[in-house]
């Protein structure tokens, strides 16, 4: 894996796993969806992961239309890379996942990699009272829920958006994921320098452990070579931890409340700007340097924000 000198910095700000009963700071509305997003980047973050949803429920909605109402202002504001889900929430299909990457052609896109298990039911163990209906029902049917990303979603997802140059940041939650992208590039249905996201501590995917966070790099290096950059994210209590760890084997990292709602043991975080400025402090206490948005499009060869269709 090439070594770079800057740590590109990723911060995905609502998401769809946490509802809006969890914490007071999870934005909802396109406005606070906005104000995260460029708080983030003004805290560091070279790249800012996207998803929308109602601002009524807090239900995330994967219509174009919703991106919409946020995009245009986002880009208007800061100048950071957004990145634009195509994961959705586990219990969408494939075809409404993938309309706002189509539509808006961003420069990048985020991309799972393989069907699992997402079990979020634990949640219900801390959280017991529900402002929505949905919220509960959303967190219990995740018993038997299969999060789908087949062969044949995926490329359908790089299908719809091959004319556009979006690149992707491919998740993978666990080590058959990188295998299944490992299949894409040997049949040039993508190509380097892939962007991948290791996800961990997410239930029925690989867990949180350092040998786990050592395993994903060993099979990525040996899979991919220099054709590939690192970066990684550990869901709750793995946020941080495993951000050090893997910041000091070379990765770049990825946090925000998606992924994380705290600031330390029981401590909401205020806001996504403090979880980048946290990682910050880590990267900057590790002597790493933190990349601009500019130095994030050169490292990951982006097409630009002039070539996104919003």
């Amino acid at each position: 894996m090439v070594q770079q000198n800057k740590v590109i910095i990723t911060c995905a700000v609502t998401g769809a796993i946490h509802t809006p009963s969890m914490s007071p700071h999870l934005p909802v509305t396109p406005e606070e969806i906005t104000d995260a997003a460029v708080g983030a980047a003004e805290a560091g973050a070279a790249i800012v992961h996207l998803h929308a949803r109602d601002p009524e429920t807090g239900r995330p909605d994967q219509s174009p239309e919703a991106f919409g109402r946020f995009l245009p202002q986002i880009k208007q504001r800061t100048g950071a890379v957004l990145n634009l889900t195509t994961g959705g929430a586990p219990n969408m299909t494939v075809d409404e996942r993938a309309k706002p990457a189509a539509h808006f052609q961003p420069e990048v896109a985020s991309l799972n990699m393989g069907s699992m298990n997402f079990g979020l039911f634990p949640m219900l163990e801390r959280f017991k009272e529900f402002k929505h209906d949905w919220e509960r029902q959303h967190l219990e049917n995740s018993r038997s829920l299969v999060f789908r990303n087949t062969f044949a979603d995926i490329e359908y997802v790089l299908a719809m958006c091959r004319e556009n140059r979006t690149r992707f940041e491919f998740e993978c939650y666990d080590i058959g994921h990188l295998y299944n992208l490992a299949y894409f590039l040997d049949a040039k249905l993508v190509e380097p320098p892939l962007f991948v996201q290791s996800v961990f501590g997410i239930m029925g995917g690989i867990g949180g452990h350092p040998e786990d966070v050592a395993h994903m790099r060993r099979t990525a290096d040996r899979l991919f070579g220099d054709a590939y950059r690192w970066s990684v994210l550990g869901a709750g209590r793995n946020q941080m931890t495993i951000a050090a760890i893997a910041a000091a084997m070379g990765a770049n990292v990825r946090v925000g409340l998606e992924d994380s709602l705290w600031d330390g043991p029981g401590t909401l975080a205020k806001s996504n700007a403090a979880q980048v400025h946290r990682v910050r402090t880590i990267l900057e206490g590790l002597g790493l340097g933190v990349a601009t948005p500019d130095e994030a499009r050169t490292i990951l060869e982006l097409k630009g924000a002039d070539q996104v269709a919003f």
